[in-house]
């Protein structure tokens, strides 16, 4: 019997990279792989269904399911992930703490971003800043124009408007016509290397294990979707799925663990890989629901409240229900 054949649009991360090598097989699978940006990725599988499965961003994922529109249905595998506290930036000469962004503006490339839904949670949870103290002003990191990938309908107190139509936020917080940026790149061209532009925290990854200390969240920044069709097609399919990216993941850390030879162009890995086992546990990185039910529901609650999807979804609904149980041996 033929295996069926699947394109599959993802990130080059090593994590991914045992199924891109063929190295890890999906069960009755023929894939087709595209390793591809996010903007790309997101873009295309939202706007015109290319891939059969797709790397995507929770938050759209999550806008689209609410209004029962979506073509995709999510798996618990959780490609990226990231605490969110490195991607605010300010005018360092105006902005000393997170309270300073009351009644200033800050650029965004989309405002539902995924990484912007974590990063405004919390600023509100932790330092009272809420998404109605600020104005919102979208544009391109790196180039003007940027749209907003899916339509939205903003609480009414929530103030966003466009960046100038030649100009882009990266340019627009270089020159001080903003104070704030927030999004999952850093700024782009002068602004990089303005003196006066930094992070917002000091040390953000000090307040992020701080952060997880007391919340217990990693944030979840991307699902993967199946086409909806598919999975009605197919009931095996999304275990299959679930199971080979758990295999592809697996065989990344034992490369990461191997310390014979660093595989990453970094020094310290040895003592990074220690560092966020003991933060965050052996199975720091993991999928599947269960071990990230906290980090999910906190998201879908910010995500409602911030007027993002039309209703409180919960998470038992969120992925296909061949993915909340796995067998054991």
């Amino acid at each position: 019997m033929a295996k069926l054949q699947l394109s599959i649009a993802m990130g080059d991360y090593d994590r991914n990279r045992a199924l891109y090598d063929a190295a890890v097989q999906i069960d009755g699978v023929d894939p087709t792989y595209m390793l591809l940006n996010p903007e790309e990725m997101f873009f295309r599988a939202f706007r015109f269904q290319d891939f059969d499965v797709s790397e995507l961003s929770f938050s759209s994922y999550l806008v689209k399911h609410a209004n029962g529109d979506c073509p995709y249905v999510a798996l618990p595998i959780f490609l990226s992930r990231a605490f969110r506290h490195t991607s605010i930036y300010v005018r360092k000469d105006r902005i000393r703490t997170p309270q300073d962004l009351k009644g200033k503006r800050i650029g965004i490339p989309e405002y539902q971003l995924t990484a912007n839904v974590w990063a405004r949670a919390l600023l509100q949870d932790d330092y009272g800043v809420s998404p109605s103290d600020v104005t919102w002003v979208r544009g391109g990191i790196d180039q003007p124009g940027r749209p907003e990938k899916i339509k939205l309908k903003l609480p009414d107190d929530v103030t966003m408007i466009d960046a100038p139509a030649d100009t882009t936020i990266s340019d627009m917080l270089d020159r001080g016509e903003i104070e704030g940026f927030m999004a999952p790149r850093a700024p782009f061209g002068a602004a990089r290397n303005n003196p006066d532009v930094g992070w917002l925290f000091d040390d953000p990854t000090a307040v992020a294990k701080d952060y997880y200390n007391r919340t217990g969240i990693f944030p979840i920044m991307h699902v993967v979707g199946l086409r909806r069709t598919l999975a009605q097609q197919h009931p095996w399919l999304p275990g299959a799925l679930l199971k080979a990216f758990e295999q592809s993941k697996a065989a990344a850390l034992a490369k990461l663990e191997d310390t014979s030879a660093t595989k990453v162009t970094l020094p310290f890995v040895e003592e990074q890989l220690k560092a966020a086992r003991d933060t965050l546990g052996k199975d720091y990185w993991s999928y599947g629901v269960e071990p990230n039910r906290r980090t999910l529901e906190a998201f879908t609650r910010h995500h409602h409240a911030q007027g993002l999807s039309s209703r409180h979804v919960a998470v038992d609904e969120l992925f296909h229900p061949g993915t909340y149980e796995t067998y054991k041996i």
